[in-house]
């Protein structure tokens, strides 16, 4: 009896953690200015919750947050990405000194932090300080590591044949890893895309010294709403605004998560 209810505990211990928070910021969004003054977990007595979402996404200027988180989170995913499997297939395929070394220096970046003011400095001196180009540029350095940790292990799961029967097709290097080995990577590389759209959607501390008072990024526009006299204490629009900043990422998950499912199950089948 005890293992049957094991799983449902579960559950529900789960479901507690994810939805009493969820709840808590549904909630508190939903209710006028005097009710979300201390937040809590009772409903709203009328809900406000689109009037609030209207009302942050004018005041707040969320477009132009929104641009802006734009503007660097495509470029920084897809170049992670690119660029990560790329040297993770190399990375895999190679077995010399040389490439062990290389391979502990590439995921190095995981547990040594980049010190901020020696970027912020060195950012300075390129000329890319509080420009998209340097935000970007840091966002590699630092999630590089991150995407080339998971994809090397996947590379060395893929039999080798399948490489050596297109090359001799007559296949150079770029074709093999585009039509072979990047096909058989898109469940990885759907885990890395929601792990570094989270980090780099949600990131407040390197854009803040990066690009903070040059370029609007959805964090760096909600702290700024969240310290200014007009909206202090305003729980009610704090969490309106996180709503409207965290759907983008609900969208990201969904569509990965589905490209998760279809990479195993096609994986399976052959």
């Amino acid at each position: 009896m005890s293992r049957r209810l094991q799983p449902v505990a579960a559950i529900l211990l789960v479901a507690a953690l994810i939805g009493v928070p969820l709840w808590l910021v549904i909630a508190t969004a939903g209710k006028s200015r005097a009710e979300a003054i201390d937040p809590d977990l009772s409903p709203p007595t009328q809900w406000h919750l689109w009037d609030n979402l209207r009302q942050v996404w004018t005041a707040a200027d969320v477009p132009a947050a929104f641009f802006g988180s734009l503007l660097i989170v495509v470029p920084t995913v897809a170049g992670v990405l690119i660029l990560g499997s790329m040297a993770a297939w190399v990375l895999a395929r190679r077995t010399s000194r040389l490439t062990a070394a290389l391979y502990a220096l590439g995921i190095s970046g995981i547990i040594l932090p980049p010190a901020v003011v020696t970027v912020v400095l060195l950012l300075r001196q390129l000329g890319l300080a509080g420009t998209a180009l340097g935000m970007i540029g840091v966002y590699l350095g630092i999630y590089l590591s991150t995407v080339i940790f998971f994809v090397t292990g996947f590379v060395r799961t893929i039999p080798e044949a399948l490489e050596e029967a297109a090359r001799i097709d007559g296949a150079g290097p770029v074709a093999v890893f585009r039509r072979i080995v990047l096909p058989l990577l898109r469940p990885v590389l759907a885990t890395a895309t929601i792990l570094i759209c989270l980090y780099v959607w949600n990131d407040v501390f390197y854009a803040f010294f990066v690009v903070g008072g040059r370029l609007d990024t959805l964090p760096l526009n909600l702290f700024q709403v969240a310290s200014a006299g007009l909206y202090l204490n305003n729980w009610h629009l704090i969490f309106a605004y996180v709503i409207l900043m965290s759907l983008p990422l609900v969208v990201v998950f969904a569509v990965a998560q589905r490209k998760i499912i279809a990479g195993i199950t096609g994986g399976a089948v052959k």
